[in-house]
């Protein structure tokens, strides 16, 4: 049973696999993803180093943008920027069964919903991971030319550090995945789907700590329970900037991954039990 079971996720895996890689709006947010990171990670950075009027990580200067600082610059946009794009890309991939009508197909071929869903979030979480590897890849190229314009040693993070970014910035990334999942099955569609992962991502998150959080102590608190924050605080004990918005060393490491980790199987469990009692149209 189990076997029959495992098999079948693994074909719906493909299949959404397929899809993905199909779509061009997939890469076009593919896309808009690393353009965004190297931006402001590197070329924005650089270009007021250069100008001589120190940019936006003039606190930290030159040094934070060559390759030894690789670990915390390619995770750092996740918890926010980066992190709506994977969102977004969940919205599409789930949500998009609903505006054109294709569950009701999909689940009269065979596989039942649980493992239907298993296999899309499967298969989201792929993509995440090979967005989080373009992201280290673009980023080494970017801090290897700055380093050698400027006339520094290369010296790359260890690998263990590497291994264990990759899978921070892999576990926030798949974090998002769900819960753009989760948004697009409780909505039934995209477009407010959509808007309100963004919303959330881009504007409440950061209201509340830099308006709510210091003027309300149970506020302060309550950010360490939700998923942004300790997001911020993963990606921060890595090395990610304290000037990147969403990435403040709020709670350890520790508790961050298990809260992350948490929230990962909390959206996948409860959009589970969306599509197994209601209505697919």
């Amino acid at each position: 049973m189990w076997g029959s079971h495992r098999a079948a996720v693994w074909g719906c895996c493909r299949a959404e696999l397929t899809k993905l890689l199909r779509r061009p709006a997939n890469w076009l947010l593919f896309a808009v993803a690393l353009v965004l990171s190297l931006t402001f990670t590197y070329a924005v950075p650089y270009a007021g180093y250069a100008a001589g009027t120190g940019g936006v990580r003039s606190s930290r200067g030159l040094p934070a943008l060559l390759p030894e600082h690789l670990v915390g610059n390619s995770i750092g946009g996740l918890p926010v920027f980066s992190g709506a794009i994977v969102l977004i890309l969940a919205v599409l991939a789930v949500g998009g069964e609903y505006g054109w009508g294709t569950w009701k197909t999909v689940l009269t071929q065979g596989p039942g919903r649980t493992v239907l869903y298993a296999g899309k979030l499967l298969a989201l979480a792929a993509a995440a991971l090979v967005l989080v590897l373009a992201m280290f890849g673009t980023g080494a190229l970017a801090s290897a030319g700055i380093a050698a314009a400027e006339g520094r040693p290369v010296t790359w993070p260890p690998l263990g550090d590497l291994i264990t970014g990759i899978g921070a910035g892999w576990l926030v990334a798949a974090m998002w995945a769900a819960l753009g999942g989760l948004l697009a099955v409780l909505l039934r569609g995209v477009a407010v789907a959509v808007g309100l992962g963004l919303v959330w991502l881009l504007a409440v998150q950061n209201l509340l700590a830099s308006i709510a959080a210091p003027l309300l102590p149970w506020v302060a608190d309550l950010q360490k329970a939700l998923p942004g924050p300790n997001a911020g605080s993963l990606v921060a004990s890595l090395g990610a900037g304290a000037d990147t918005p969403g990435v403040a060393q709020l709670v350890g490491v520790g508790r961050a991954t298990l809260v992350v980790a948490g929230y990962l199987v909390g959206f996948a469990l409860l959009t589970v039990a969306l599509l197994r009692r209601r209505d697919v149209v």
